[in-house]
């Protein structure tokens, strides 16, 4: 039972849903009934929420997760730094880590104007279609990048990298210029700039703005963004 109750949850990665009971009989390939009864003890638990006939991932699922000792650790850290950040460009910014083959985003500060972004505290998106996730990937080693180029690289929008000749290039500048860009890439009329944090050599998280691509001025954000993450990174190498 536990694992089938596994498997309910892992549809909803990367998306977070909703769903309604006949799309996770399909993802799971359990029986209607068996998924029926399941979600029903995942809702009681308060680890899904259900409105209606769909299906979403619960708050006690977040509130669980926040307190994952590392990662709390590393937003508690982040956080003056990613509000530096905000205050210097007045734009959306995050903060994500590496989980897989995804980034998992564990801060997003954002101001009163409405931008629209796939992006949400606890969710995950692709590694190849994000600034965030590209920092990231860009320092992992070897071996995750060429497991990424393997692909099929996924594709959130028409302007998603799907050639690995094309992202492997994308990733060789981002390691030249410690910068990493999406234009477009998670969603349309979304311009990002990211850079990656490291502790002990090695890259633990990374963080990012995002923009309005009528107003997307790099030559602007990326001394912000750079500072905020070498600032982050001193801190977690105990440097104060």
């Amino acid at each position: 039972m536990l694992e089938k109750s596994a498997a309910i949850l892992d549809c909803f990665i990367p998306s977070g849903g909703p769903f309604r009971l006949s799309e996770l009989s399909e993802r799971t390939g359990l029986p209607k009934p068996t998924v029926h009864r399941l979600t029903g003890d995942l809702v009681g638990l308060g680890w899904l929420e259900r409105t209606g006939p769909r299906y979403r991932l619960g708050a006690k699922l977040f509130e669980l997760g926040s307190l994952v000792p590392h990662r709390l650790d590393l937003r508690e850290a982040a956080l003056p730094f990613l509000q530096d950040l905000f205050e210097a460009t007045r734009e959306t910014v995050h903060l994500g880590v590496r989980e897989g083959m995804d980034i998992v985003y564990l801060e997003r500060i954002h101001g009163h104007e409405s931008l629209w972004l796939p992006s949400r505290i606890g969710g995950s998106l692709p590694l190849s279609c994000t600034g965030v996730g590209k920092a990231l990937l860009a320092f992992s080693g070897a071996e995750l990048t060429e497991r990424v180029l393997a692909g099929p690289l996924p594709s959130l929008t028409p302007h998603s990298i799907t050639d690995p000749d094309r992202l492997r290039l994308t990733l060789e500048k981002i390691q030249v210029s410690g910068l990493a860009y999406e234009e477009q890439e998670a969603a349309l009329g979304v311009s990002c700039i990211a850079a990656p944090v490291f502790a002990g050599g090695t890259t633990v998280a990374a963080l990012s703005v995002a923009v309005p691509r009528e107003r997307f001025r790099p030559t602007q954000l990326a001394p912000a963004v750079r500072t905020a993450a070498l600032g982050l990174s001193r801190v977690l190498r105990g440097g104060g």
